[in-house]
């Protein structure tokens, strides 16, 4: 299949660290875990920085559904909970993604979120952002559809692990080989955010969660609720809240120190390998947990008080 070769200018220019006001569109697993609630209702309290166009549901497979479409199904269920809370409504913001993941390296699995990323993509005004924060299906999938949005999105992914893990397994990736393997592959401009060591930083407790989350809001009590809800014990007990480090990357990219590498490949294996000719990614190194918990934090503040 071909994609377009954007010069090697156009691409470095795109992988600059964000600056301004941006359009987003977020693709989240949003019930397979309790991260993504924290990232969606970050990104919804960040307008003044944010424009966000629209929200698509990720297909996932794990304890918490029976099947990818299951899962999508959920996810999509737990962004219209998340709305409510927020007073938003979803008419127009909320798109339901693929029901299964790829068949094959380039087979596109139609969806309403994949024809919507490729409409706003090749149709709005100036440069999309794609935060992604699951399995990578349906952004590959708008990829396959329509070659060209390569040339006006950038991806930015919690995916995978450091390039110099013995594995690149992790749960976002591994769910879609096909997806992942197609968003190294194609060009598309992608700023990597791996879980291990990196986004494994972004940890809270309970004890903090209920000082400065519980009671911001009908959103406020809803995050601390999911929390406590995944474990029965609290003691010297911490959970990761890994997905919203891509929306601190796009808040604030100082939050999230990157680098520039060859795109690596995907094996079969779920390894990394290197070619060294291959373009060029951008790779968080770091993450800074406090400013952006404490960014979360303020803004769900502001909810308490109207």
């Amino acid at each position: 299949m071909h994609f377009p070769a954007l010069p090697d200018s156009l691409r470095l220019e795109r992988l600059l660290p964000p600056t301004g006001r941006l359009r987003v569109v977020l693709d989240t697993d949003t019930y397979n875990e309790v991260d993504d609630q924290f990232a969606v209702a970050q990104m919804l309290l960040s307008l003044d920085r944010l424009t966000v166009e629209a929200l698509y549901a990720v297909p996932f497979s794990n304890s918490r559904s029976n099947g990818p479409a299951d899962g999508m199904e959920k996810s999509y269920e737990e962004i219209l909970r998340l709305l409510r809370r927020l007073d938003i409504p979803p008419e127009g913001l909320v798109f339901r993604g693929s029901t299964q993941y790829l068949t094959g390296p380039h087979e596109a699995q139609e969806s309403d979120a994949a024809r919507d990323l490729v409409d706003r993509a090749m149709n709005g005004e100036g440069l999309l952002y794609v935060a992604a924060i699951g399995a990578i299906t349906n952004v590959a999938a708008a990829i396959i559809l329509e070659p060209r949005i390569i040339e006006r999105i950038v991806l930015v992914w919690l995916g995978g692990q450091p390039l110099h893990w013995p594995s690149a397994r992790e749960f976002n990736l591994k769910q879609d080989l096909h997806a992942s393997r197609l968003v190294f592959d194609c060009g598309v401009p992608l700023v990597l955010i791996p879980c291990q060591g990196v986004a494994s930083h972004l940890q809270t407790t309970v004890a903090e969660l209920e000082h400065y989350v519980a009671g911001r809001g009908a959103i406020g009590d809803f995050l601390v609720e999911r929390v406590k809800g995944y474990s029965a014990d609290y003691c010297a007990w911490s959970k990761v809240i890994w997905d919203i480090s891509v929306i601190g990357y796009l808040l604030e990219p100082r939050w999230v120190p990157t680098n520039l590498v060859p795109s690596p490949i995907l094996t079969d294996q779920f390894t990394w390998s290197v070619d060294q000719s291959r373009h060029l990614i951008r790779i968080a190194t770091k993450v800074d947990r406090d400013p952006i918990f404490r960014d979360l934090f303020k803004k769900l503040e502001r909810t308490q008080h109207g």
